[in-house]
């Protein structure tokens, strides 16, 4: 009798550690899929920034859009791309970081219509001058920034 019990406590001890092991798998496997999941996720969001970084930099060379708002915007988006180990963009990019930190001082979006059209003049001015000492350094960086996105995808 008592080696009837010690069999059945065996059997089910052994059951218990099988079926812990399946769960165990379908845990790693379900693991496994969301971080493949989150993985193209972030690849999706990279070639989207890089795309949106591609863009204006073509619309900054060929003069669709002011440098500052350009400068702004690419360097949102490149301080926002999802990398593992993103480079220091400031020391890779320092032209385009350098106009960027120029022009953050100024009023945009609703804070600007709230200045008279006198103080919106004046940063307007001071802004064109700005722009006017990167200009040529910003637009040659622009290549390497565009180089940069492409090997990112």
């Amino acid at each position: 009798m008592n080696e009837l019990y010690w069999t059945i406590a065996m059997i089910a001890g052994v059951a218990i550690i099988i079926a812990l092991g399946i769960y165990a798998g379908r845990l790693l496997f379900m693991l496994k899929r969301q971080n493949q999941r989150h993985e193209a996720a972030r690849q999706q969001r990279v070639i989207k920034i890089t795309e949106s970084v591609r863009v204006i930099a073509m619309a900054m060379e060929q003069q669709q859009c002011d440098l500052s708002e350009g400068a702004i915007r690419v360097c949102n988006l490149l301080n926002a791309l999802p990398l593992t180990s993103p480079p220091n963009f400031r020391e890779k990019f320092p032209h385009i970081y350098a106009l960027f930190i120029d022009v953050s001082g100024f009023a945009v979006l609703e804070e600007r219509q709230k200045l008279s059209k006198v103080e919106r003049r004046k940063q307007d001015i001071a802004r064109e001058e700005i722009e006017s000492r990167h200009e040529s350094k910003v637009l040659d960086e622009l290549k390497a920034i565009k180089t940069y996105c492409a090997q990112l995808v």
